[in-house]
C-alpha cells in the first residue's frame, strides 16, 4: 500500500472519526449471502486481534497493517470473492478504503481468548456485538466456541455464545459459529481435529441460542468429513487453517468437502493472504475455481 494512502487513513481516523460510520452507511450492500457461483467465498482477517500473527514460517507475518490491508484489498478485488470476516479495526480500515462495496461483511465478536494465554478458553466478547453489527449494516457476526472438557471457563463461553446467537437472530443476521473440542497440551490450547470431535462440537454449536434459523457453522477439514458434516442440517463453511507448503493438497481437501450437501463455501484467511510464493491473486483465484 502506498505510504500516502496509509497516511491518509491515519489522518482520517485522527481528524474525522465519524468517517467510519459515514462509510458504513454509504456501503453498497450485497443482494444475497451467496455469490454468482452459488457459494459464499470469504476472506478471513480476524487473527491479529487474538495476538495470532503467524502465517506459515513467518511469526509476525500479519504484524504490518499496511501490508495486510494491501493483501486484503487485492484478495477482495478478485472475481468470485464475495465476503470478508474481520474485527472492527480491520473492517473499518477496509470501509475507509472503499473495499467492502457489494461484499458480505461478517464481524468477529469474541476475541478475548488471546492465543497462548492461561485464559484462552475464557473467550470473552470484546469486539462486535449484535447491535453494533446491525447498526453498521453488516451481514453477520462470527464467534469461536472452544469446548475444553477440563476447563470450567468453557461454560461461560458457551453461555455468551448462546446469547450472541439469539441476539443476531433477532436482527436477522447470520451467526457464524466456529466450534472445536479443545485440550491443553504442554500448556497450550490445541484443537482436536477428528471426525468424532467435530461431530460433538458441531452438535453443541447447532443447539446454541433460542433459534438456529440464522446459524451457520465454520468448520475445519478432518478425516471422514462426510461423517462430521452429517451431524447437523445447518449450512457450513470450510475454514483454511494454518498455511501449508503443500497448497495443492489443501485445495484438494477443500474441493472434496465442497461436494458435501451442507457445505456452502469457504472462509480462508492466512492460506490465501500469505500463500507459498506470496502470489495472493493466484491463490485466491485457484480457491474460487473450486466453487
Amino acid at each position: 500500500m502506498p505510504a500516502d494512502r496509509l497516511l491518509e487513513l491515519v489522518e482520517l481516523r485522527v481528524r474525522r472519526p465519524e468517517a467510519v460510520a459515514e462509510a458504513a452507511q454509504r456501503r453498497r450492500k450485497p443482494g444475497a449471502l451467496l455469490g454468482d457461483h452459488g457459494r459464499l467465498m470469504m476472506i478471513a482477517a480476524d487473527h491479529p486481534a487474538r495476538g495470532a500473527l503467524r502465517a506459515g514460517d513467518r511469526p509476525l507475518a500479519m504484524a504490518d497493517r499496511g501490508d495486510l490491508l494491501d493483501r486484503l484489498c487485492l484478495a477482495l478485488s478478485r472475481p468470485g470473492v464475495n465476503g470478508v470476516l474481520g474485527t472492527p479495526d480491520v473492517l473499518e480500515d477496509l470501509l475507509l478504503l472503499g473495499a467492502l462495496d457489494g461484499k458480505v461483511v461478517v464481524g468477529s465478536m469474541n476475541r478475548g481468548g488471546l492465543a497462548g494465554t492461561a485464559f484462552e478458553i475464557d473467550d470473552r466478547f470484546t469486539a462486535f456485538d449484535a447491535a453494533s453489527l446491525a447498526a453498521a449494516g453488516f451481514e453477520g457476526g462470527k464467534m469461536l466456541v472452544r469446548i475444553d472438557p477440563e476447563d470450567h471457563a468453557t461454560a461461560a463461553t458457551l453461555e455468551s455464545c448462546g446469547r450472541a446467537v439469539s441476539e443476531l437472530a433477532a436482527h436477522r443476521l447470520m451467526a457464524m459459529v466456529e466450534p472445536f473440542i479443545s485440550h491443553r497440551v504442554d500448556g497450550r490450547v490445541r484443537n482436536e481435529l477428528t471426525a468424532e470431535a467435530m461431530i460433538r462440537a458441531s452438535t453443541v454449536a447447532a443447539g446454541l441460542g433460542n433459534t438456529s434459523a440464522h446459524t451457520w457453522l465454520k468448520v475445519p477439514i478432518v478425516d471422514e468429513m462426510e461423517r462430521a458434516m452429517a451431524a447437523t442440517t445447518l449450512p457450513a463453511l470450510i475454514l483454511g487453517g494454518e498455511v501449508t507448503e503443500d497448497q495443492d493438497a489443501a485445495f484438494a481437501s477443500w474441493s472434496k468437502a465442497l461436494a458435501l450437501p451442507t457445505v456452502k463455501g469457504l472462509v480462508i484467511g492466512r492460506s490465501l493472504l500469505y500463500p507459498p510464493g506470496d502470489d495472493v491473486a493466484g491463490a485466491v483465484d485457484a480457491a474460487v475455481g473450486l466453487l
